[in-house]
């Protein structure tokens, strides 16, 4: 069967000629507020259990997020692999090869989704201890935690399927439907909470069921575009040479996204060391940081997909300038976002939980840290152009001696012989963006984007 490039959706966008702020801005801009969207999972679930079951729900769903990370970073960082393989190849003119990199990304996720559902409900019970949650708190993380990866292969096929839509210009698509599952996971999360009086079991089956529906929708989707990244059931096969080169993108991303969040569970047990109160701050602090987040990832996600197509297409000076204007985008774009959060932060606190010990603690983090954020935009943005042109294996390196390896050494020094103090410990973050950031700028300025990585022959 022979494909066109040119039956698209108007949605879709060939990021090869045109405007550059144009296509970033309007790549990044509907995925940024789906995130946000996807967001409002977790963050519906951390605002219900916080003010209508109890403090230590409100903890437990918070401690929890390293763990789901864990999963979900190693899978989003191999389906990048997919996407760079999708949006090189349609970038170059290859509708075939992205016919059979879609069908071959799909496939690896049903059989991955099997895996991590077992692997996820097998590693509760240690994860829980790896981060030193309090006695009384236990059992409702192990809880959520088991209904969450009970039900995680509805995450892996909408971010599989929104990553197939994004590689060809198209953010629109994935951006809708996490609207409506957010919406129906609110709804849902209030209907089995205030009407039906279950606590953190209620939250995690109605964010299971929206993920369900979410990842449905873009398997529809795909099955009706009239693009070469239609979706066939039975075209569904494993075309090794190119799952090979998913694969070598994607694992350095993935083992970097999964061994990231597997320390920040270490990171989760120092600072719960400190109790629930400081826990509580933590996870109304962390609520906040994924937002901080969004606008730089956004952007960086827009940057790996302009830089591919454009490598693809062999434009190798138009994917450097398009990285110029993504970082400038998301400094700007972070910059703005930063300054209500400090004015504001103990309202936002408050909004999650009221308790005077846990609004007081939350409004020290994100006073403190936020500032910060800027310097993520610099690793954020190149590290995604890098993946973008298929070097995946520096940003990997990179950022697992930042986040991991130095942080844990700036952990332990600092735990016990410096000062073993909550917001000394919480720094842990912003010191390992610090080094990040400057690291990855060296390497960047000193190995520029070239082809030599390129995913497609």
């Amino acid at each position: 069967m022979r494909f066109s490039l040119f039956q698209q959706h108007r949605a879709e966008v060939d990021m090869t000629k045109g405007s550059i702020l144009r296509h970033v801005l309007m790549f990044a801009l509907p995925l940024m507020v789906g995130n946000l969207f996807q967001q409002l999972y977790n963050m519906v679930d951390t605002w219900v259990v916080g003010n209508f079951v109890s403090n230590e729900a409100f903890s437990a769903v918070g401690t929890v997020s390293p763990v789901v990370n864990l999963m979900i970073g190693f899978f989003s960082g191999l389906s990048s692999g997919a996407g760079v393989v999708i949006s090189q190849n349609y970038g170059a003119g290859k509708p075939d090869r992205v016919h059979d990199a879609v069908h071959t990304a799909l496939l690896m996720t049903l059989i991955l989704g099997v895996i991590m559902t077992f692997a996820g409900i097998a590693f509760v019970p240690l994860a829980v201890r790896l981060s030193n949650t309090p006695a009384e708190v236990a059992p409702e993380a192990r809880l959520y935690l088991t209904i969450y990866f009970s039900g995680i292969m509805g995450l892996l096929i909408y971010n599989i399927g929104a990553g197939i839509f994004r590689a060809i210009g198209n953010s629109l698509f994935p951006f809708l439907f996490l609207v409506f599952s957010a919406l129906l996971n609110t709804g849902l999360d209030l209907l089995l909470v205030l009407k039906f009086g279950m606590g953190v079991d209620g939250v995690a089956y109605a964010t299971i069921a929206a993920q369900g529906i979410s990842a449905i929708l873009i398997l529809v989707m795909l099955m009706r575009t009239r693009t070469c990244v239609r979706f066939t059931p039975k075209h569904l096969k494993l075309h090794w040479s190119l799952l090979g080169s998913i694969f070598r993108i994607g694992i350095p991303a993935a083992l970097q996204m999964a061994i990231t969040s597997f320390s920040n569970i270490f990171v989760m047990g120092y600072i719960n060391a400190f109790g629930k109160d400081v826990m509580s701050g933590w996870t109304a602090y962390s609520k906040v940081d994924q937002l901080l987040f969004l606008p730089m990832q956004s952007v960086a996600l827009a940057s790996t997909t302009f830089v591919g197509q454009n490598i693809g297409a062999d434009n190798l000076e138009r994917a450097k300038k398009g990285v110029r204007v993504a970082l400038l985008i998301s400094l700007s774009m972070t910059a703005v976002s930063s300054v209500p959060v400090m004015v504001f932060a103990p309202s936002i606190v408050s909004f999650f939980n009221r308790t005077p010990e846990v609004i007081r603690n939350g409004t020290i983090f994100l006073r403190f840290i936020t500032p910060f954020y800027l310097f993520s935009c610099i690793h954020q943005v190149y590290a995604g152009a890098l993946r973008g042109a298929g070097n995946a294996r520096a940003p990997m390196f990179i950022m697992v001696g930042s986040f991991v390896v130095f942080r844990q050494i700036y952990l332990y020094i600092m735990a016990n012989y410096i000062s073993n103090t909550m917001l000394w410990i919480g720094f842990a973050y912003p010191v390992g963006w610090l080094l990040c950031s400057l690291i990855t700028w060296i390497y960047y300025k000193t190995v520029p984007l070239d082809r030599r990585h390129k995913a497609i022959s």
